[in-house]
């Protein structure tokens, strides 16, 4: 399999995934401003889209989207347990997969955009109580029970974010805490440093370019 990524982009989260899993996979970097990757291929030709991930099969089947691919590795070794396997834990990871897919990361990647700059302080009055309502969900070590899902590692990836688009996390000590914790772990700082970022003392990290 190949995972197609761009560094700190969403991607992440699945590229997180794969070492968690310890899974077999090809990681291929993207060019942003020319679409070509890492091996010298066409990226818009595998998603005309033209963004990340993007996960290429052993068949050659495409799967797009980020929590469709989230959820298609973590039921490649279920029992790790990064998504439940009973109905009620897996509606719960689905539900939060969708909610910081349309509530967190569409409109905390637009902040970062130069043409979005007009509306960010409307983007962020919509982003702040989403915040607030996922702090509130941290009752233990992660979103779902106390225990690491795929939903916390692309949380993760969306919060690491706010170093970019202006959003201070210390209003919310619950996620400031969170993302320390789920920078310590093992496949978590391995994601990182392949994808060349730089661990900061707090715990957040950072790379030279803008994630999108």
């Amino acid at each position: 399999m190949k995972l197609y990524t761009q560094r700190a982009a969403c991607s992440l989260a699945s590229h997180i995934i794969v070492y968690e899993l310890g899974l077999d996979v090809e990681i291929v970097r993207v060019d942003r401003a020319t679409h070509r990757t890492s091996d010298g291929e066409d990226f818009l030709a595998i998603n005309p889209n033209g963004y990340v991930p993007a996960l290429v099969l052993d068949d050659g089947e495409i799967l797009l989207e980020g929590t469709a691919i989230l959820q298609y590795l973590a039921r490649l070794n279920p029992q790790a347990g990064l998504v439940p396997e009973d109905g009620e834990g897996m509606r719960h990871v689905q539900s939060l997969l969708n909610f910081i897919a349309t509530e967190l990361h569409k409109p905390m990647a637009q902040m970062m955009i130069p043409d979005y700059a007009p509306v960010k302080q409307a983007l962020y009055k919509h982003v702040a109580p989403r915040l607030a309502w996922i702090a509130g969900r941290l009752t233990g070590d992660y979103v779902l029970d106390g225990k690491f899902s795929v939903a916390d590692a692309y949380l993760f990836v969306c919060l690491n974010w706010s170093q970019w688009n202006g959003i201070d996390l210390s209003r919310w000590p619950k996620l400031e805490a969170f993302m320390q914790r789920v920078s310590r772990r093992p496949a978590v700082r391995l994601a990182l440093e392949a994808e060349g970022l730089a661990p900061r003392a707090e715990g957040v990290f950072f790379a030279p370019a803008l994630a999108a």
